[in-house]
């Protein structure tokens, strides 16, 4: 038995596709402790591991401070580190470790793998990038903003980047690195058919596929609703404070064939809605992969996460995205021909409605879905991302 220290942060994208892999890590006898924001101790410890957390409060507050632009976010994380590092550090003190897997972005892991001089696996919930295509990122955002900004910001790196190696004695090449947590090896939760520019990765990239593990909700209740035109709604958990969309929702739908299930999220008050219309079901809180298995189409956020469990289930996308990597798999999901990319601002309930008509009467985007879906299944999951880090940490002499 060897054991293993997770490091992850705080967002449901980030630790839902780890579940299945902590379960089935702990399976096939290795003792797992994840390092997680408080708020996910409960999800994480019912799947087997000893959790360790942090305060996620802190945590998004030094993010933040390093402004919205494209090197503030790379700021935003090298501020973390004094925020997961310590803490991390106090709680495993006279611990043992026999490797670290670590979340691509969040959590410090790359530089935590150095301190603590462990073998690394890095856990990539969204596209796998490369050095060259992370630049091309950092300079095309860039131009959406104004050049003193954007010198500033660099300027600010330099100043934490030299503040980071020198107190915690770690060595940073470049800011893909804080960004991108690179490692030796690197699960990918997506197939090589999603994955753009897939020839590229070499074999140090596993393309595994989502992680659709069995989870505990309670399943949604469909008595009574019609799902030969259901159409599925959410913004995910992080932002979807959205009244004024979710009203919107509702004159583009009321009144006609559709079925819609929306899930609004816990920080909105279905009460603030006003009168929602009878083919609508509302919910603080949906069961996602139990709606998905019955959806027709899904209007979603884009998030990593949502865009595959959508697929995976062969479901088109209306993708109206609105920060982070999901501009990136809007347009992802536009080319391939698996839904649409809408702008989130200044859309119209009209607009929404012509888009879900037109999903829905295309057979080949549906056909697309199901292919990349077949494909997400035929990668392996959780199942073979296991296989995979144990072929690498037998290739390192580490002990069943």
């Amino acid at each position: 038995m060897a054991r293993v220290l997770f490091i992850n942060g705080g967002s449901e994208g980030h630790i839902n596709p780890t579940i299945g892999v902590i379960r089935e890590l702990i399976r096939r006898g290795e003792e797992v402790v994840y390092f997680a924001a408080e708020p996910f101790r409960d999800r994480v410890e019912k799947a087997g591991a000893k959790v360790i957390t942090f305060d996620i409060g802190k945590f998004i507050e030094a993010f933040l401070a390093g402004g919205r632009n494209p090197w503030g976010r790379v700021n935003g994380l090298l501020r973390t580190a004094d925020i997961i590092i310590p803490r991390v550090l106090d709680q495993i003190k006279e611990e043992r470790f026999d490797y670290l897997i670590h979340d691509s972005m969040f959590g410090c892991g790359r530089l935590l793998a150095q301190m603590l001089d462990l073998p690394a696996v890095s856990s990539c919930t969204s596209f796998a990038m490369q050095q060259d295509s992370f630049d091309r990122m950092q300079d095309s955002l860039s131009n959406h903003f104004p050049e003193d900004v954007i010198v500033r910001a660099k300027e600010e790196y330099h100043d934490l980047l030299g503040s980071v190696q020198e107190k915690y004695k770690v060595k940073v090449e470049s800011a893909y690195e804080v960004f991108c947590n690179p490692a030796p090896l690197t699960i990918v939760y997506t197939s090589k058919l999603f994955q753009p520019e897939e020839e590229r990765f070499d074999a140090t990239y596993k393309f595994v596929g989502p992680s659709i593990a069995p989870r505990t909700d309670d399943p949604f209740d469909f008595t009574g609703v019609d799902t030969e035109h259901l159409i599925y709604i959410s913004l995910g958990t992080v932002l979807n404070q959205a009244v004024d969309f979710y009203k919107l929702c509702f004159e583009a739908f009321a009144e006609t064939k559709y079925t819609v299930i929306l899930s609004v999220g816990s920080k909105t008050q279905i009460s603030d809605l006003g009168n929602i219309p009878a083919n609508f079901v509302v919910r603080s809180y949906v069961p996602q992969l139990d709606v998905l298995q019955h959806a027709k189409l899904f209007v979603t956020h884009g998030g990593m996460n949502s865009t595959n469990e959508g697929l995976y289930f062969g479901v088109p996308l209306i993708v109206l995205p609105q920060s982070a990597d999901q501009p990136y798999l809007a347009r992802r999901v536009s080319e391939i021909g698996a839904g649409l990319h809408l702008n989130y601002e200044g859309l119209t309930a009209g607009e929404l409605r012509e888009a879900a008509e037109r999903v829905c009467k295309d057979a080949s985007m549906r056909n697309k879905c199901v292919e990349i879906g077949d494909s997400f299944r035929s990668a392996g999951g959780y199942e073979r991302a296991v296989e995979e880090i144990f072929t690498y940490k037998r290739g390192l002499g580490i002990a069943p």
